[in-house]
Formats: C-alpha cells, sequence, structure tokens
C-alpha cells in the first residue's frame, strides 16, 4: 500500500472542495465503528472531510446504539436510522446521497475500511484534472489472514486521465462504486442513483450510468479502498453468498441492466466491454464454483446462462479471453451440464485445460462430440499464455515427493522442448517464498498411435517440508495454507507458470516427525479451482487442537 504524501499537491483546496463520506450498516455493530473511524481519520489541509453520514438500514442489533455513541464525541459524523430495512445496498446509500453537503461524495461499507490518504489522492486528482469522477486502487484483503488480493489491477498501474469511458472501455471491468470520488454536481444533472429495495448488486447499474455519462475520469495508483473479506463470517456479505442460483439470476439481471443503459446511451462500444467483462470475469468465476453445486443448482444455473449467453454477439465473444469464450461455447453448444472438471479447472486462473485435445478437420476442438466449439487462438498464443496442465500427485510420508505430469498441447510444448521444471512455495498468509524445487522433465512414452494427449513430460520432486516452518517464529498451531506454483523451461529459451492441479490419493492429513517441533501435520488438499495447495501445521499442541475440533464435532 502506497503512503499518502505529506503535503497535499495540486490546487489549493477550498471549502467548496469538501468530501462526504456515505456509510452504509446493517447488523454490523462489530465492524461499524472501524469503518466510520477509518472515515473519520481521512484529513488533509482544509479539513477535507466535511461530514460521514452513516446510514442505520433499520438494523436489530447494536449497530444503531455505535453509530450514536460515535456521533455524541464526533461532530462531523451525522446518523440516519431507517425505520424498516431496505433489503439492500442501494436505497441506504440513496439517502445518504440525498443528505450530503459536500461538493463531492464517496461510499463506504460498515465492514471495510478506508486506508489512511485515500480521500487526498481522489481529491488532488479531481482537482488537478478537473475530473467529476475519480477512481483509485481497491485490495481485497482476506481476513483473518490479512492477505491482500489487488481488485483489477491492470487499471490502477499508473496515473491517468480519461477524456471518457468510451475513449477507455476497459473501464467498464471496474464495477465497484466505493473506490471512487464522485462529484454530487455530476450525479444531480445526470439523475444518477442506485436501484431501489432488495436489488442485488447495485453497484453494476450505479457504475454503468456514471460511466454512460461520460464524465472525464482520473483514476490514481493510490490504494483508496480495503474491501474486507470474511469467507467464515456467519453471515455472508453479497457478494460472497453464491450457493444459491438466485444469486447468479441477480447478477446476470444486473448485468442486464448495466448493458441496456450503454445501448439507451447509444454506446455500443461500452455495451460490447460490458458483455466481455462478463464472460471474463463473472462466468469463470461461477463456473470454477460448479462441481461443488448440487444437480438441481447446476442444472437451473447452466438454463439460465445459455439463455443470456444466446444474445451475446459473436463480436463480444471474439473479444473475450479465449478460456472465456470457450467456456461460453461449450454452455452454448450443450443443453445439460457437461465436463464439470474440465470446465472448473479451465476457468481457474490461471485456467488448465484438460486432455482428450480432439481434433476436427484439423481444427483442435472442445471434443469428438462437440467439434463446433473450436478451441481458437491456441496455434497463435505464446507459450506463457497456453493453458497449460501439470498434474500434482502428492505422496507424503517419510519421503514427501511430488510426482509431475506436464501434458502438451497440440504439439505447442513439444516444438519447445520442455527441459526443467521448479515448484515454488509461497505462504499464503503474507506470500513469503518457502523452498524452490528443481527437477529435470523426461518425456514420457508414447501412449495410443495418433493420440495428441498421449504427449507428455515426467518429474519427481522431493520436498522439504521441514523448511515450511522456518523463518516463522514459533511452532504454529494452527495449519498455514502454502501455495504451489511451477515453473516450465524449454530448450528454445521459452517458459511459463501454472498452477499444479491435484490428482492422486494422497490428498489428505499425514502426521509426520519433526525435527524442530516434534511432528509435523502436513494436509495436501485441492482449491476450490482444482489448484493444489498445502497445510502445514506443527508441535504437538496442533495435534491437541485438530483432536479437540473433531471430538466437538
Amino acid at each position: 500500500m502506497k503512503e499518502a504524501p505529506e503535503q497535499l499537491p495540486g490546487p489549493t483546496i477550498t471549502p467548496s472542495a469538501q468530501v462526504s463520506i456515505v456509510v452504509i450498516a446493517f447488523n454490523d455493530a462489530g465492524h461499524v465503528g472501524d469503518a466510520v473511524r477509518s472515515a473519520l481519520a481521512q484529513e488533509v489541509p482544509g479539513d477535507t472531510v466535511t461530514e460521514v453520514i452513516a446510514v442505520n438500514d433499520a438494523s436489530t442489533d447494536g449497530t444503531g446504539a455505535a453509530l450514536d455513541d460515535l456521533a455524541r464525541t464526533e461532530p462531523r459524523l451525522r446518523v440516519i436510522h431507517r425505520s424498516e430495512n431496505s433489503g439492500g445496498c442501494g436505497t441506504p446509500r440513496n439517502e445518504g446521497l440525498r443528505a450530503a453537503t459536500g461538493r463531492f461524495v464517496m461510499f463506504l461499507d460498515s465492514d471495510d475500511v478506508l486506508p489512511p490518504g485515500a480521500v487526498r489522492a481522489l481529491l488532488s486528482a479531481a482537482l488537478r484534472h478537473d475530473a467529476p469522477v475519480v477512481s483509485g486502487a481497491c485490495v481485497r484483503r482476506e481476513l483473518p489472514a490479512r492477505r491482500d488480493v489487488p481488485w483489477q489491477p491492470g487499471l490502477y498501474r499508473e496515473a491517468a486521465v480519461h477524456e471518457s469511458a468510451e475513449a477507455s472501455p476497459q473501464l467498464v471491468r471496474d464495477t465497484l462504486c466505493v473506490n471512487k470520488l464522485y462529484e454530487r454536481e455530476f450525479l444531480a444533472k445526470h439523475a444518477i442513483a442506485f436501484p431501489e429495495g432488495r436489488f442485488t448488486y447495485e453497484d453494476f447499474v450505479f457504475t454503468a450510468q456514471v460511466l454512460a455519462a461520460a464524465p472525464r475520469i482520473a483514476t490514481v495508483p493510490d490504494s483508496v479502498y480495503v474491501w474486507h473479506v470474511r469467507r467464515s463470517a456467519a453471515r455472508q456479505s453479497i457478494s460472497l453468498n453464491r450457493k444459491d442460483v438466485a444469486n447468479w439470476e441477480a447478477r446476470i439481471a444486473a448485468h442486464r441492466a448495466s448493458v441496456e443503459i450503454f445501448r439507451e446511451a447509444g454506446s455500443p462500444v461500452l455495451a460490447q466491454a460490458a458483455a466481455t467483462k462478463f464472460l471474463d470475469h463473472d462466468l469463470r468465476m461461477y463456473v470454477r464454483e460448479l462441481h461443488t453445486r448440487g444437480a438441481d443448482y447446476r442444472a437451473e444455473w447452466w438454463r439460465l446462462t445459455r439463455e443470456y449467453l444466446g444474445g451475446f454477439d459473436e463480436a463480444a465473444l471474439r473479444a473475450a479471453r479465449a478460456p472465456s469464450r470457450w467456456l461460453a461455447r461449450v454452455v452454448l453448444a450443450s443443453p445439460a451440464p457437461r465436463d464439470l472438471d474440465r470446465i472448473t479447472q479451465l476457468a481457474s486462473r490461471p485456467g488448465r485445460l484438460l486432455p482428450p485435445y480432439a481434433e476436427a478437420g484439423g481444427r483442435a476442438v472442445w471434443s469428438p462430440d462437440l467439434p463446433e466449439v473450436e478451441l481458437d487462438a491456441l496455434g497463435t498464443k505464446p507459450i506463457g499464455r497456453l493453458p497449460v496442465t501439470i498434474d500434482a500427485e502428492p505422496s507424503v510420508g517419510g519421503r514427501s515427493v511430488l510426482r509431475l505430469r506436464v501434458h502438451d498441447l497440440y504439439g505447442r510444448l513439444a516444438a519447445a522442448g520442455p527441459e526443467s521444471i521448479d515448484v515454488e512455495l509461497r505462504r499464503r498468509r503474507d506470500d513469503r517464498r518457502g523452498p524452490v524445487h528443481t527437477a529435470a522433465l523426461t518425456r514420457a512414452a508414447a501412449g495410443a498411435a495418433g493420440s495428441a494427449a498421449a504427449v507428455s513430460w515426467t518429474a519427481e520432486v522431493v520436498l522439504d517440508l521441514e523448511a515450511l516452518t522456518e523463518g516463522g517464529g514459533k511452532a504454529a498451531a494452527d495449519p498455514e495454507p502454502w501455495d504451489l506454483m511451477a515453473q516450465v523451461s524449454c530448450a528454445d529459451g521459452a517458459g511459463f507458470r501454472a498452477a499444479l492441479r491435484a490428482t492422486g490419493p494422497g490428498l489428505r492429513r499425514r502426521v509426520l516427525p519433526s525435527r524442530r517441533h516434534t511432528v509435523l501435520l502436513v494436509q495436501p488438499y485441492a482449491t476450490t479451482g482444482g489448484a493444489l495447495s498445502l497445510r502445514v501445521a506443527s508441535g504437538l499442541r496442533s495435534v491437541w487442537r485438530i483432536a479437540a475440533r473433531r471430538l466437538r464435532r
């Protein structure tokens, strides 16, 4: 996260350039105080934050009381208590927007925070460039591990000014409303507001209205919003609560509304960019979870998706990344769910295309019974962007090893000549680099004659699991997740990185002797997307904790 400069650059801030921050809350007494305090702490010369408006959407816990307690000692905080819950985020945001008095306005959710310097960075760009909309970098912070994942990082690598979204259609990919500063007069002039009531993904529609109004937009690389992701929370946020197919139906409805806004504004460029974003982001996100859902969910999801994708034109499909358009074409070509393992792996990031590798008329195709689904671009993609599958079968014991198999893709790897593979481990909590294991690749014996899928290379690496406990202080009694990535080097100088696909019977917890901690608990497992990861805990205390949890269950 970048630190804000000590002095605000650009024009002098005047009272007319002040900011209102609207915080919305429902039954979030445990977090709303942190959100409000992070907004109140946004101080720069000129008392930039005029006010913080907290809208309590008829909470039934202690949220309202917590806000009132803060307001008694903070004159800049105004609390609005709604008497009836709206069922969504749009209504309380609109209410806060109507109550705001600052020249500019921002939105903040009660379970997130603004990092120091967020308002300073956004306001400075708004004043310097006369931009009614300014957008900054957002990070998704996985809690409790505090692992930060950048949101749409390609848009925020450097500062930029966009004369309109149509001139920079990539801006459509950032559908968040919370990492942005808006001039209130601009919103009022164009009658821009959130959908009212129980409308899921209301920020899709709000953002589409903003972009369709064609404002000058400034983007800054500074981190301006911390989006907290609490996957273990008893009540999941709307964006994480995807277990009911109604969530997917609501997402489609919001996306459809966004595309219609662009079309009505006379911007086919933005309408197509939104369709492409749906394929590259939304579709892949839900497909990679599809194998974890029940049969009824999958059938209804497939029906809804086929119906919606049927309205996409070929230009939108062509503009999407190759794995995304292949997935869309599989869904469109098949009336019922199929090949769940293959589509899950392909939807992962990075994608992995599993064998078999079929051909029809000299073209790479999805399967012999779906020859209309062409795997275009395989012949032109650079090696580093091919969806290569690397199978990894762990065997944890006295000698812990990974047995690896790198699959060819229609002769592309064979031409490059894979020679060696490095397997790197990184601790998910803080991205700390662990050991790197290197092995030579050996071409495996050919399979059935003429079978492209039979070409592969194998290797075996010995895992130094003891090294995963070094450099981290005392023994870790709670399991630490470690992610694995592979780097393949080829004879022609090419290379690529790929996640490892978890395979084999060794995906189970094992207790191993340890020189440093008496015992290690090691569990290889497959992530939601099918990649291999390890959970490692050390010390006898970890054994007792896990045993106690099992007994409680």
